[in-house]
């Protein structure tokens, strides 16, 4: 006959490793999730064109900017400024299009410019170990080297925020 007090146990430790385990995976996806936030000393707009400079120097276009408080002002509504800033290579990213046509959805890469409710302005960008995820997502391979292109992308940002 089965002790009902130790089977009653052994699902609470059952339970327990598994709910240690989701928590252990729930950190560590949060910690890996790829978004990076750096602070900016200039305004929205300053920063928005410090940014889109520094890209272009760097051989990309500027397909758009996503205005979000402009958009929410437009229904009467009110937000900080809020603004993605979308941009490419396509002498690159057609080639990955062209192998892999869902990656589309996830890219061109963006940049969010935004301000918080106190006046600060921030820069918000995804990481290589994010695109990584996404790459993955679509079976493409993913770039060999993610510290040169996150090294990359820093001195892009480090021109658009200091």
């Amino acid at each position: 006959m089965i002790d009902r007090r130790k089977l009653a146990i052994v699902r609470w430790r059952a339970s327990a490793a598994a709910m240690a385990l989701f928590l252990v995976a729930a950190g560590a996806a949060s910690a890996t999730e790829g978004l990076v936030t750096r602070p900016s000393s200039h305004s929205v707009d300053e920063t928005l064109a410090r940014l889109e400079g520094a890209l272009k120097e760097r051989g990309f276009i500027i397909f758009t900017r996503l205005d979000h408080a402009a958009a929410a002002q437009s229904v009467g509504l009110k937000m900080p400024r809020s603004t993605v800033l979308v941009y490419g290579n396509p002498r690159v990213g057609t080639a990955r299009f062209l192998q892999h046509p869902t990656l589309a959805i996830e890219f061109p890469p963006k940049a969010l410019v935004w301000e918080d409710a106190d006046g600060k302005v921030w820069v918000s960008y995804n990481t290589s170990a994010w695109i990584k995820v996404l790459d993955s997502r679509h079976g493409a391979p993913s770039n060999p080297n993610p510290a040169q292109a996150d090294a990359a992308l820093d001195a892009v940002i480090d021109a658009a925020t200091k």
